[in-house]
């Protein structure tokens, strides 16, 4: 029997094999601390950055004043594919990790998320220049060296070559499917 439970304005969806998830639109969770992630909080838009030749990402300002105004100057940096770079605030992370140990120790979905962003993941702490190391497996994996596109995907970011993301999105167009999908939300 699935469905969505809400329980003291915490939102759990429940059924076979499902795992309980927070409600990113309230302002505060039920315990007091303020949501982090609410609309005006949210990572968005595109900013071309450099990555120097010692791997260090210079962090575009208005996303390196949203997370360090609400989560400090840790990261964690990571890839799921090895074709880009995530970079999680710890604090977000913490909270997938919170979530991937309600599963099963050997779950294999499990088993592979983490598998691959601990194979790329490396924790980060953001310098005075406000730039993060991207450790070597990671940077040369992803391609990602001088001009790249860091995205906002409201929260987290994703680090892209340039030409990559562009390849990428003509090879993966946006189709009716996705529209209908996305005005499910009424968008």
């Amino acid at each position: 029997m699935g469905g969505v439970v809400f329980d003291s304005g915490w939102s759990k969806v429940v059924g076979s094999g499902s795992n309980p998830c927070y409600d990113r639109s309230l302002a505060t969770f039920p315990d007091g601390h303020p949501n982090p992630w609410t609309a005006t909080n949210m990572l968005r838009g595109n900013y071309t950055a450099r990555i120097d030749p010692k791997g260090r990402l210079k962090v575009p300002t208005p996303f390196r004043r949203l997370i360090e105004d609400k989560h400090g100057g840790e990261f964690y940096i990571t890839s799921l594919t090895g074709e880009n770079v995530r970079i999680y605030a710890l604090k977000e992370w913490e909270s997938i990790e919170e979530r991937l140990s309600l599963l099963p120790t050997m779950d294999p979905a499990r088993r592979k998320f983490l598998d691959r962003t601990n194979y790329y993941g490396q924790q980060a702490t953001i310098d005075g220049q406000g730039r993060l190391l991207i450790h070597p497996l990671l940077r040369k994996s992803a391609e990602v060296l001088g001009d790249v596109a860091v995205l906002g995907y409201l929260t987290y970011l994703e680090v892209w070559e340039l030409d990559k993301f562009k390849l990428r999105m003509l090879s993966d167009p946006y189709t009716e499917e996705d529209e209908a999908a996305i005005a499910r939300l009424g968008i």
